[in-house]
Protein backbone atom coordinates (compact mmCIF):
# COMPACT_ATOMS: atom_id res chain seq x y z
CA UNK A 1 0.00 0.00 0.00
CA UNK A 2 1.40 3.44 -0.82
CA UNK A 3 1.69 5.85 2.11
CA UNK A 4 -0.36 9.29 2.53
CA UNK A 5 3.26 10.80 3.51
CA UNK A 6 5.05 9.22 0.12
CA UNK A 7 2.73 11.13 -1.87
CA UNK A 8 3.33 14.38 0.19
CA UNK A 9 6.49 14.36 -0.24
CA UNK A 10 6.87 13.75 -3.93
CA UNK A 11 3.72 16.62 -4.20
CA UNK A 12 6.40 18.58 -1.57
CA UNK A 13 9.33 18.18 -3.81
CA UNK A 14 7.51 18.61 -7.30
CA UNK A 15 6.53 22.46 -6.11
CA UNK A 16 9.60 23.12 -4.38
CA UNK A 17 9.69 27.05 -5.43
CA UNK A 18 6.51 27.81 -6.77
CA UNK A 19 3.63 29.05 -5.34
CA UNK A 20 1.55 25.91 -5.60
CA UNK A 21 0.69 24.22 -2.33
CA UNK A 22 -1.09 20.76 -1.06
CA UNK A 23 -4.46 21.58 0.23
CA UNK A 24 -5.26 17.17 0.90
CA UNK A 25 -3.93 13.63 -0.25
CA UNK A 26 -6.05 11.20 0.57
CA UNK A 27 -5.15 7.18 0.20
CA UNK A 28 -8.12 5.40 -0.13
CA UNK A 29 -8.93 1.52 -0.11
CA UNK A 30 -7.99 -0.40 -3.40
CA UNK A 31 -4.72 2.55 -3.65
CA UNK A 32 -6.47 5.23 -4.84
CA UNK A 33 -4.88 8.22 -4.75
CA UNK A 34 -6.35 11.54 -4.57
CA UNK A 35 -4.12 14.98 -4.14
CA UNK A 36 -5.58 18.41 -3.88
CA UNK A 37 -3.59 21.26 -5.19
CA UNK A 38 -4.45 25.06 -4.99
CA UNK A 39 -1.90 28.53 -5.52
CA UNK A 40 -2.69 31.87 -4.89
CA UNK A 41 -4.18 32.80 -8.45
CA UNK A 42 -5.05 29.36 -9.52
CA UNK A 43 -4.13 25.98 -10.56
CA UNK A 44 -4.32 25.11 -14.41
CA UNK A 45 -5.07 21.76 -15.75
CA UNK A 46 -1.35 21.86 -16.56
CA UNK A 47 -0.47 22.29 -13.10
CA UNK A 48 -2.67 18.69 -12.51
CA UNK A 49 -1.29 16.94 -15.51
CA UNK A 50 2.51 17.84 -14.42
CA UNK A 51 2.36 16.73 -10.54
CA UNK A 52 0.76 13.76 -11.71
CA UNK A 53 3.00 12.56 -14.19
CA UNK A 54 5.52 13.84 -12.00
CA UNK A 55 4.07 10.98 -8.99
CA UNK A 56 3.82 8.38 -11.40
CA UNK A 57 7.31 8.70 -12.33
CA UNK A 58 8.51 8.35 -8.70
CA UNK A 59 5.85 4.95 -8.22
CA UNK A 60 6.88 2.06 -8.73
CA UNK A 61 3.59 0.42 -10.86
CA UNK A 62 5.00 -3.21 -10.85
CA UNK A 63 5.11 -2.92 -6.85
CA UNK A 64 2.06 -1.28 -6.41
CA UNK A 65 -1.07 -1.12 -8.71
CA UNK A 66 -2.54 2.79 -8.36
CA UNK A 67 -5.17 5.20 -9.60
CA UNK A 68 -3.92 8.37 -9.21
CA UNK A 69 -6.06 11.52 -9.08
CA UNK A 70 -4.76 15.20 -9.07
CA UNK A 71 -7.38 18.45 -9.05
CA UNK A 72 -7.80 21.55 -7.17
CA UNK A 73 -10.08 20.79 -4.43
CA UNK A 74 -12.55 22.92 -6.27
CA UNK A 75 -14.60 26.50 -5.09
CA UNK A 76 -16.77 25.14 -2.79
CA UNK A 77 -14.84 23.05 -0.43
CA UNK A 78 -14.02 24.07 2.87
CA UNK A 79 -10.48 25.41 3.67
CA UNK A 80 -8.04 22.78 4.80
CA UNK A 81 -4.93 24.59 5.20
CA UNK A 82 -3.45 28.50 5.76
CA UNK A 83 -3.07 29.03 1.99
CA UNK A 84 -6.28 28.63 1.03
CA UNK A 85 -7.14 31.12 3.81
CA UNK A 86 -4.44 33.76 2.69
CA UNK A 87 -5.67 32.95 -0.61
CA UNK A 88 -9.31 34.40 0.12
CA UNK A 89 -8.50 37.27 1.73
CA UNK A 90 -10.63 39.86 0.60
CA UNK A 91 -13.22 37.10 -0.08
CA UNK A 92 -16.63 36.97 1.56
CA UNK A 93 -16.42 33.63 3.17
CA UNK A 94 -18.73 31.49 5.30
CA UNK A 95 -18.23 29.99 8.67
CA UNK A 96 -19.73 27.31 10.66
CA UNK A 97 -18.26 27.43 14.44
CA UNK A 98 -18.05 23.93 15.97
CA UNK A 99 -21.21 25.63 18.65
CA UNK A 100 -23.04 25.49 15.38
CA UNK A 101 -22.68 29.53 14.73
CA UNK A 102 -22.21 31.24 11.30
CA UNK A 103 -20.50 33.96 10.29
CA UNK A 104 -20.55 35.28 6.66
CA UNK A 105 -18.34 38.19 5.99
CA UNK A 106 -15.06 39.35 4.53
CA UNK A 107 -11.82 37.64 5.10
CA UNK A 108 -9.60 40.25 6.65
CA UNK A 109 -6.85 38.36 7.75
CA UNK A 110 -5.10 35.13 8.81
CA UNK A 111 -2.32 33.81 10.16
CA UNK A 112 -0.97 30.22 11.75
CA UNK A 113 -3.16 30.65 14.63
CA UNK A 114 -6.80 32.44 14.01
CA UNK A 115 -7.92 34.49 11.17
CA UNK A 116 -10.22 37.67 11.12
CA UNK A 117 -13.65 38.58 9.25
CA UNK A 118 -15.53 41.81 9.17
CA UNK A 119 -19.38 40.69 9.35
CA UNK A 120 -22.13 43.34 8.55
CA UNK A 121 -25.60 42.58 9.57
CA UNK A 122 -28.90 44.06 10.13
CA UNK A 123 -30.11 44.32 13.84
CA UNK A 124 -33.08 45.89 15.54
CA UNK A 125 -32.03 49.13 16.93
CA UNK A 126 -31.95 49.04 20.80
CA UNK A 127 -33.72 52.42 21.32
CA UNK A 128 -36.74 53.44 18.31
CA UNK A 129 -38.36 51.68 15.30
CA UNK A 130 -36.59 50.01 12.58
CA UNK A 131 -32.88 48.38 12.29
CA UNK A 132 -29.65 49.23 11.93
CA UNK A 133 -26.77 48.19 10.60
CA UNK A 134 -23.77 46.67 12.47
CA UNK A 135 -20.30 46.10 11.11
CA UNK A 136 -18.17 43.80 13.19
CA UNK A 137 -14.66 42.19 13.17
CA UNK A 138 -14.84 38.87 14.70
CA UNK A 139 -11.93 37.00 15.21
CA UNK A 140 -11.98 33.16 15.41
CA UNK A 141 -9.04 30.68 16.16
CA UNK A 142 -8.71 27.11 13.71
CA UNK A 143 -10.09 25.55 16.62
CA UNK A 144 -13.13 27.00 16.96
CA UNK A 145 -14.56 26.57 13.71
CA UNK A 146 -16.03 23.32 12.12
CA UNK A 147 -15.57 25.12 8.64
CA UNK A 148 -14.49 27.80 6.46
CA UNK A 149 -16.40 28.42 2.41
CA UNK A 150 -15.49 30.68 -0.29
CA UNK A 151 -19.18 32.41 -0.47
CA UNK A 152 -19.18 32.64 -4.34
CA UNK A 153 -20.73 35.78 -6.31
CA UNK A 154 -23.88 35.20 -7.88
Amino acid sequence: MIKKQTIIDLATAHFEGTDKFIVDVKVLTGNKIEVYVDAPNHVVIADCVALSRFIEGNLDREKDDYELQVSSPGATEPFKVLPQYKKYIGSKVLVVTKEGLKHEGVLLSADENEFVIEETRREKKAVGKGNQTVVEKITLAYNQTKETKSVLPF
